[in-house]
């Protein structure tokens, strides 16, 4: 029988930055689940904190140089990749100087978000998803954490769906306890039309909020999972009354198992 293929694609990845719950599962989950005998891809995006040379870091020629249109801007993709040895597993960067060549995360030195998070967020997930296309490799399921991940979704569903690599890919979705404060740009919504979306497709998004963007990565998805203790309590009582395949917080000592289990009921 042939392997299950999963992508798992993370706002944040330890050694890469900070411990935090999210970057820990991030780290060791992919890990747990090719040791189950799956074939794994993980990717995060390439933030100016990353030590490229502490991490060995190098970019992947054949998959970089293309080109992505976000508000009539042309941005180059550029493809990195490192190993984390212990683990034997790969992890690849979606790079780009315009959106991650700076010193801090999501937010800058203040602690105010960054006015372009949501091209940020909306790069991030088309260039995993057309670097998965040039990697012609075809995921059973695709694993998304993190807000940052939150049109991966939606993509699938609405933009790739006809592409058969995404033919048969499940979405799960996993809720954080990572809320921004401020709205994204209020045009978030036009930017995101691409060919097959509609203007009500994302009409949540007219109002994009932290609250809004999950509930619309929760209508996309075909399964959510609660991935911290304490998420937003909005959120949480809209996927509950989504009756989405819901998985509620898995322990530290547990949720690999419990989440390899899901992946079945999802299939």
């Amino acid at each position: 029988m042939e392997k299950k293929k999963i992508l798992y694609i993370s706002q944040e990845i330890t050694p890469y930055l900070p411990e935090t719950e999210m970057s820990e599962i991030a780290r060791y989950l992919p890990q747990g689940i090719q040791e189950k005998g799956r074939e794994i891809r993980t990717f995060m995006p390439r933030y100016g904190s990353v030590n490229e040379r502490r991490n060995q870091l190098h970019e992947v020629i054949r998959l970089s140089g293309m080109n992505m249109v976000i508000d009539d801007t042309d941005h180059p993709l550029i493809i990195k990749v490192a190993s984390i040895q212990a683990a034997r597993m790969q992890v690849y960067f979606i790079d780009n100087e315009d959106y991650f060549h700076r010193k801090h995360v999501i937010t800058n030195s203040k602690g105010e978000e960054f006015e372009d998070n949501d091209e940020r967020a909306l790069f991030f997930a088309r260039g995993v998803l057309e670097t998965v296309i040039k990697l012609r490799w075809a995921p059973d399921l695709i694993h998304c954490h993190g807000w940052m991940t939150a049109l991966v979704p939606l993509f699938i569903k609405k933009y790739y769906y006809n592409d058969p690599l995404f033919e048969q890919s499940k979405v799960v979705y996993s809720l954080y306890n990572d809320d921004f404060k401020k709205p994204l740009n209020k045009d978030f919504n036009k930017k995101v039309l691409l060919e097959g979306i509609k203007p009500d497709d994302v009409s949540k998004l007219k109002t994009p909020t932290y609250e809004n963007l999950s509930k619309m990565a929760v209508d996309y998805s075909d399964a959510v999972i609660k991935g911290t203790e304490n998420i937003n309590s909005e959120v949480e009582k809209y996927v509950k009354s989504s009756e989405k395949l819901f998985l509620d917080y898995q322990p530290k000592e547990t949720y690999i198992d419990a989440y390899n289990d899901f992946y079945e009921k999802v299939w």
